[in-house]
């Protein structure tokens, strides 16, 4: 893409994806590299500026994550985050030391407005800390430009280099003002235009996608969640008649969503796609027999679901192309693309097998976060009842359901699932929560009902108000709605004697439970 560019430089830090999603919010295209990209890379890339993130690590201990001096003599300029601040001030020449008073949470932080960093921010204004370490002194050439009670440097600026250190956290909700102090960096700082919109990407996608295709027969992994959905209909607009769909019901769907994918996408439907149903349910309960541990699982429905992709390939003859619907949060969290541990092997990502009998795999939307893919979806014109549908993992009820998956165990996450999507929406509350499911523990405890002794499985009931699903809140729900839906799946669901509420944020949990 023929874009302004922001690196941010990942060093392990929790909030990486936040930093990359709040410069796209700024209409400034963003990458996350890891420390150990080669820096003739980064130059190659001609960014308009650099990030560099957070990271768990002390910047003066033997082995942390580090960066070169040559990478704030780049002219280009460079904004370092709590720990990209201290490494910043570290490397040039600065000290950074132990903080005897450790500063977490919300803090109020007195800005100096004269920097243009701080345009237009309130000189008292709440940021989010998480630091033990301080800088103790700056690097030379560097004054402060903002302090609090027990931070004698909260962010610096060598304003002739260009270059800016934060030690709090700008790119999360709780920096009351980040927003703003982000977009002074790039878009006034690092002199972005803010060129990067969803109208033109549809266009370019639509154009590089033909050139690559080719007369080339393209098949699309389509699961009927948004993601993919978007996908398959960017790939349509792009080849037509050269693009089959391949929908793998894997018996792991919430209730009746296959018959549902089957009327939007089939003959039935408005799409007026080469659409393909595949009944695989009892290939994937057997290959999932007896595994419990969620990476394996991940990875074996991610492996399974290339075999049958490969298998309509043959059937339909000479295809030359995979298509999928992964997007930038499931590059990252599966460990690709930057520094961050592996939070999960997204089936499409890390889950994919090494060996693949395709020529080459399409993936149009990956670089994009959630938000921006429902961009692309209005764009394209899907209806927003599809766009903005409840988000639904590729490894479905395989990962909301703890421990081994068994079809009996499916049935009882359906009916739930399907009593707590039901009770919601006649609350009201459907368009007031991003997500929201039921899971199945893999818990079962002591029970009494009719009398009688039970012992049997608790549900976990999920929902969350997020933003960018990054970061996410538990939702508050009224009481009276889960007492009501507690008591219908207790009542109407086989096998569950006790219903849970899930008021975990993410981070440190994430919105999914495996």
């Amino acid at each position: 893409m023929n874009k302004e560019l922001v690196i941010v430089i990942d060093f392990g830090g929790q909030y990486n994806q936040l930093v990359a999603r709040r410069v796209r919010e700024c209409n400034v295209y963003c990458e996350i590299y890891s420390y150990n990209t080669d820096l003739a890379k980064i130059k190659a890339m001609n960014p308009k500026g650099i990030i560099l993130t957070g990271g768990p690590s002390s910047c003066y201990e033997e082995g942390a994550a580090t960066c070169s001096k040559e990478l704030f003599e780049l002219g280009i300029p460079v904004l370092g985050l709590c720990y990209g601040a201290q490494l910043m001030m570290h490397v040039l020449g600065g000290r950074v030391e132990r903080a005897a008073v450790r500063e977490y949470g919300k803090t109020e932080v007195k800005v100096d407005n004269t920097s243009p960093l701080f345009s237009g921010v309130t000189e008292n204004t709440i940021c989010w800390m998480s630091h033990f370490d301080y800088i103790a002194k700056m690097a030379a050439g560097f004054r402060a430009v903002a302090v609090t009670d027990n931070c004698p440097v909260a962010a610096a600026e060598c304003a002739e280099r260009k270059l800016y250190a934060i030690q709090f956290h700008p790119e999360v909700l709780h920096t009351v003002e980040g927003s703003k102090m982000l977009y002074n960096f790039v878009r006034g700082i690092c002199g972005c235009s803010g060129d990067w919109r969803m109208d033109s990407f549809v266009e370019e996608q639509v154009k590089a996608i033909r050139e690559k295709v080719g007369n080339g027969r393209v098949l699309c992994a389509l699961s009927g969640g948004v993601d993919s959905s978007v996908a398959a209909v960017l790939l349509s607009k792009a080849v037509g008649e050269q693009l089959t769909c391949v929908f793998v019901d894997h018996g792991l769907l919430r209730k009746n969503e296959g018959d549902e994918v089957e009327a939007v996408f089939g003959s039935a439907g408005s799409y007026k796609l080469n659409f393909i149903r595949v009944n695989a349910q009892e290939r994937f309960y057997e290959k999932l027999a007896g595994v419990s541990e969620p990476e394996r699982k991940r990875k074996i429905i991610g492996e399974e679901f290339i075999r049958v992709f490969e298998e309509e390939a043959k059937k339909i003859g000479a295809v030359d192309f995979l298509v999928q619907g992964t997007i930038y949060p499931d590059v990252v969290e599966s460990g690709l693309g930057g520094e961050s541990a592996v939070i999960k092997s997204h089936h499409n990502v890390g889950g994919l097998p090494d060996c693949v009998d395709f020529k080459e795999i399409i993936e149009p939307l990956r670089n994009l976060f959630k938000d921006e893919v429902r961009k692309v979806g209005l764009e394209l014109g899907i209806p927003e009842h599809l766009v903005f549908r409840q988000p639904f993992p590729g490894p479905g009820l395989g990962i909301r359901i703890i421990g081994e998956v068994t079809a009996e165990k499916v049935k009882v996450v359906q009916d739930a699932d399907a009593i707590y999507r039901e009770e919601i929406a006649n609350a009201g509350l459907a368009g007031n929560i991003n997500q929201y499911f039921a899971a199945l523990t893999n818990m079962r405890s002591v029970g009494v009902m009719g009398d009688e002794r039970t012992y049997d499985y608790a549900i976990a009931l999920r929902a969350v108000n997020t933003i960018d699903f990054m970061t996410a809140e538990a939702a508050q729900l009224p009481w009276e709605v889960l007492q009501k839906v507690t008591s219908r799946i207790i009542n109407e669901v086989s096998h569950v004697n006790r219903v849970l509420y899930d008021v975990t944020s993410k981070p440190p949990g994430t919105i999914e439970f495996e």
